[in-house]
């Protein structure tokens, strides 16, 4: 486990050094682990595509009947037949083909890079010729190209989200874990796909391709056994009862008919039509055209359907599992309270969009009040809000948030950069907890314990040595917003021309949350009334996961909240028993 061992190890055991590989070395090692990407599964050609289109037992019985229709010379039967089954083929094959290809250009749309050592010095080159062994030097923005081990990370953090679910960045460092940890505490590995939001750092890959935690994934899903829809057995059921009770009429029909002196091959000419008119010609297209309806809604809707038949399989849904983080909520952290001045006030608006307004106990307050955590949320910050069709955020979502909000306030980072540029920093460290900036007077934020410990007076309008009863007051305060699933910041700052964190003056709490998107607690009602029950999956903390649910409905009193670690610990049959009842 590349976490459990010194830098120094896991660099002799890639047999690599700090400076990277040599070019040569680096040839060498695709030829023996392959390429940086994902494996995909066989390529399927566009004749497999049409031909399995005529794979349902009721379009074989269907081409039967066009044989023998031949036969007996009932021509126009098997003109009308054949037509029937063209155009139900061709029209499962055109949209099984669009959608294969428009999944092919979604692939082809990025083709990213990275920063790595070779032969001692910085190249750019294409994430794919990645190997064991390489130097990946990563920063602000970059999305990490393989499973690498830190060797110097430089305040860096890391969004996970994608991976483990978990909304906060996680702070890296480069020192050596001992003890065993599941993936989103392994501080000291950066994860393919992963989006590097603050810091910067220096990694070795040890793991490319099929071999990174993406990789496992994707090869679990490529090893699933492929099952029949509910739709595709149900026709298939039609077609062998048609077909078994078909040949068992006319054979009736035959034998009766010889019995009362017909003629053996005249009789089998008439069960031969019988058979052929008992099978529904047009029941392939009529289900061909209404999947095919079904799936040009979906397509209105943003969802791309392979296979026709999955339309019919959503429909049989009685459990989703869905992620937390940017499904059920937006992925984009929101102050949603404050406590400032002796009071707690409730911030509107959701997301990144800088609307809002501000208000104690339902009250509308004036956001000019408010200008003191505005400079600081501004000020003490190193995002970047970006507006181009919709509003993001270049950086720690934390930090964007506090941006948002001092947009809200009224207060423009840029033009506050400008009248007050920065002269000094003390970057924000996992040690620290805590990230101070010197413009005009010095701004700090940081975890509330740690900014407290570093407080000797405390904004109440207007500036008054801080008590041990308002630092009481303030972490109750604290722990309340936690309970309630927020994460929580302090602010604070202090007059003067030299960078130092003590005797600062304690300004405001922020809490802020990951909102749930406006349509979800709809769908999830939805859901409920056809019978379909939703779970949340999620990498956030417990309290925090608790206060989602509950604010989407899915989570009510008696329903149960496991963890990776208490999942882990259970047994199948104890898993059995109580699965029902778990909804996060």
């Amino acid at each position: 486990m590349m976490y459990t061992k010194s830098i120094s190890s896991v660099l002799k055991e890639l047999q690599t050094t700090e400076h990277g590989l040599r070019q040569e070395k680096a040839e060498e090692r695709i030829k023996k682990y392959g390429y940086n990407e994902l494996e995909e599964g066989k390529r399927i050609s566009v004749l497999t595509i049409f031909l399995s289109q005529f794979k349902d037992f009721l379009m074989v019985i269907l081409m039967i009947a066009v044989i023998v229709s031949l036969l007996i010379g009932e021509t126009a039967d098997a003109v009308v037949i054949s037509i029937i089954l063209f155009a139900s083929g061709v029209l499962g094959f055109v949209q099984e083909y669009r959608a294969e290809k428009s999944l092919e250009m979604l692939k082809k749309m990025s083709s990213p890079k990275a920063k790595v050592l070779r032969d001692g010095t910085e190249k750019i080159i294409d994430t794919g010729e990645l190997v064991p062994g390489d130097v990946i030097l990563l920063e602000v923005g970059d999305k990490v190209p393989a499973d690498c081990r830190i060797i110097k990370s430089y305040n860096l953090s890391i969004d996970e989200s994608v991976l483990t679910g978990e909304s906060v960045s996680v702070t890296k460092t480069s020192e050596t874990l001992t003890e065993k940890l599941p993936l989103a505490e392994r501080k000291n590995l950066v994860f393919s796909g992963t989006i590097v939001t603050f810091g910067r750092g220096m990694c070795v890959v040890y793991a490319t391709g099929m071999n990174t935690e993406f990789g496992k994934i994707a090869k679990m899903l490529q090893s699933v056994k492929k099952e029949m829809t509910p739709l595709q057995k149900n026709l298939e059921g039609v077609g062998k009862v048609l077909g078994v009770s078909a040949l068992i009429i006319c054979s009736l029909v035959a034998v009766l008919g010889i019995l009362r002196g017909h003629e053996p091959l005249e009789m089998f000419i008439w069960g031969v039509s019988l058979a052929v008119a008992a099978v529904p010609e047009a029941l392939p297209a009529v289900v061909t055209i209404t999947l095919a309806l079904g799936v040009q809604k979906m397509v209105k809707r943003n969802a791309i359907i392979r296979k026709l038949p999955a339309v019919e399989t959503l429909g049989c849904t009685t459990v989703i599992c869905s992620d937390k983080t940017g499904t059920l909520t937006k992925n984009e952290m929101t102050v949603k309270k404050i406590f400032f001045n002796d009071q707690i006030i409730e911030v509107s608006g959701v997301g990144y969009i800088p609307k809002g307004d501000f208000y104690v106990e339902k009250k509308e307050i004036d956001r000019k009040n408010l200008e003191l955590i505005g400079r600081i949320s501004a000020l003490c910050n190193d995002a970047k809000l970006v507006h181009e069709k919709d509003y993001t955020v270049i950086g720690d979502p934390t930090e964007g948030a506090l941006l948002v909000l001092a947009e809200k306030i009224g207060m423009q980072k840029s033009d506050l950069e400008e009248r007050f540029p920065r002269k000094d920093e003390l970057t924000f460290t996992s040690e620290r907890k805590m990230m101070s900036v010197l413009n005009d007077m010095i701004y700090s934020k940081g975890a509330p314990e740690t900014i407290l410990e570093n407080c000797s007076y405390i904004y109440d309008n207007g500036i008054r040595e801080i008590t041990e009863t308002d630092k009481k007051k303030i972490l109750e305060i604290n722990e309340t917003f936690a309970s309630e699933g927020l994460r929580v910041l302090a602010l604070a700052y202090k007059e003067g021309g030299i960078l130092e964190e003590k005797d600062l003056v304690f300004a405001s709490l922020t809490a802020m949350l990951d909102p749930p998107r406006e349509e979800v607690r709809e769908a999830i009602k939805i859901c409920e009334l056809s019978g379909i029950k939703v779970i949340m999956i999620t990498g956030d903390h417990k309290l925090t996961a608790k206060a989602i649910a509950n604010e989407l409905g899915i989570f009510e009193e008696g329903d149960i909240i496991l963890t990776g670690r208490e999942l882990d610990e259970l047994s199948d049959s104890e898993f059995e028993k109580i699965v029902e009842n778990v909804k996060v």
